[in-house]
């Protein structure tokens, strides 16, 4: 393997798409242009599952939803917040 070899091919362009799907999701969910609905607050991450695919069936678009997840300690199990985005 040569140590001063470019860029792998096709990681510029990967890195440029990649970045401009991070920007058009920051403007869709821009604030003023909606809010984020709690769908699904649970602790059973079967049932979170089964609430993706519900949404995914649904043509809810995969960059639309958020999931937030508090990780538990000892006294307390993890719990997942599903949220939907629900423009103005």
């Amino acid at each position: 393997m040569n140590g001063d070899a470019g860029p792998m091919p096709g990681q510029a362009k990967r890195k440029r798409r990649l970045e401009a799907g991070r920007r058009r999701t920051a403007a869709r969910t821009a604030p003023g242009a909606g809010r984020w609905v709690v769908v699904l607050e649970t602790s059973d991450q079967a049932e979170l599952r089964a609430h993706l695919r519900s949404l995914r069936e649904a043509g809810v678009d995969g960059e639309m939803r958020r999931i937030d997840h508090a990780c538990g300690r000892l006294l307390q199990e993890s719990s997942y917040r599903l949220s939907r985005f629900v423009g103005a």
